[in-house]
């Protein structure tokens, strides 16, 4: 049974034109998670949005998060988790750094129990490279760092993002296309 995709937008929601907005059009099968408010994100609400919709698949799903969804996606409880198969967690949000967000920090930091990849980007105004690139390592993601590629939605020229629809496909065993740059920690010297 191929995974279900489940598409977690962040705070204020992904709108038209977003990646996540096109594939959540054009794939076939894929489910889109709704908060109820996307202004004033509280972690309860939204964890548990994101666990209803998971556990309410057929089968295994695979994460397409974006931002502040990549961390409610890591904060997912074992029963959810458990069904996740893959996760793209994409220019993931620093509620440390935004007083919106502070309810979602501390971010958990041990391994995720499914294979996933965190993109992010040198210039993100939201969350620092470094930042990301230490949520990479604590939860034994691999990590692809874009260059200058901002938050990585609408607003930074990713309409239908090829890139990520490649990193996408390699979470559920199609192939990557070869110039995609993807890393582990264990052989990463120096963000």
């Amino acid at each position: 049974m191929q995974p279900t995709l489940v598409i977690v937008p962040g705070w204020r929601d992904s709108g038209p034109g977003h990646w996540q907005s096109l594939w959540a059009e054009r794939m076939q099968g894929a489910v889109r998670v709704v908060q109820d408010d996307w202004d004033s994100p509280h972690r309860a609400p939204w964890v548990g949005a994101l666990e209803k919709l998971v556990l309410a698949q057929p089968g295994p799903v695979v994460i397409a998060a974006h931002s502040l969804g990549c961390i409610t996606t890591v904060h997912l409880g074992p029963a959810a988790a458990a069904r996740v198969a893959g996760a793209l967690l994409v220019a993931p949000a620093d509620p440390e750094r935004r007083a919106v967000l502070h309810d979602f920090a501390p971010v958990p930091s041990t391994p995720l129990p499914y294979r996933s990849i965190v993109v992010a980007s040198s210039n993100d105004p939201f969350c620092p490279v470094r930042r990301a690139g230490a949520y990479a390592r604590s939860w034994g993601s691999e990590f692809v760092r874009m260059q200058n590629a901002g938050h990585i939605n609408v607003e930074s020229g990713h309409g239908d993002w090829p890139l990520g629809l490649a990193l996408l496909g390699s979470l559920t065993d199609a192939p990557v296309r070869p110039s995609v740059r993807r890393e582990t920690f264990d052989n990463l010297a120096t963000l």
